[in-house]
């Protein structure tokens, strides 16, 4: 256990992070402010307060996802950079594996998920080839914001540019 003097007091460090995940947990899965509080025992401006003090961003929900992509860590850690809500980004190598690894059944319900869950975002930027794109265009209503990779089929992994995706998604947020 991690202990801290303050003044005359011993303080719990552990169970200081552990109230905190709880919180966090709870809000996650749709409690509001005031059942977590009651739940944990603290104050509902606490919970505000906490929550106030971690805020990345608010606003608009943001999905990105694109294949085959080269620098695929690079688009991962430029979404983690900006919390977006929704990251699939893969490598030739990796789509071929998501294929392949699945009943024919199972990969048409996972496609379906994808597909259902992407219609809560405000915004989806999708980079991929021109049919992938003209594709998602069709099946999701809403903004999208596409980045061509090249003519379809694509069986090479394609250099994204960073700078270019970091400005469409600092003009949304």
């Amino acid at each position: 256990m991690k202990f801290s003097r303050i003044g005359n007091k011993i303080i719990n460090i552990d169970r200081i992070e552990r109230v905190i995940q709880q919180i966090v947990s709870l809000r996650e899965e749709g409690y509001s402010q005031s059942q977590v509080a009651r739940a944990l025992g603290v104050e509902r401006s606490f919970v505000s307060k906490l929550e106030g003090i971690g805020e990345v961003r608010r606003g608009k929900k943001i999905a990105l996802l694109g294949f085959p992509i080269k620098n695929k860590e690079e688009i991962l850690e430029l979404g983690r950079k900006y919390a977006l809500d929704y990251l699939l980004v893969m490598t030739e190598e990796e789509r071929w594996a998501f294929l392949e690894e699945k009943s024919g059944l199972e990969l048409f319900n996972e496609i379906i998920e994808i597909m259902v869950k992407l219609k809560e975002f405000d915004l989806i930027i999708f980079i991929g080839s021109d049919m992938r794109l003209d594709l998602m265009e069709k099946l999701i209503e809403g903004n999208i914001i596409g980045i061509e990779l090249g003519k379809s089929p694509l069986k090479q992994d394609q250099y994204v540019d960073i700078e270019r995706i970091e400005k469409i998604i600092k003009s949304f947020i």
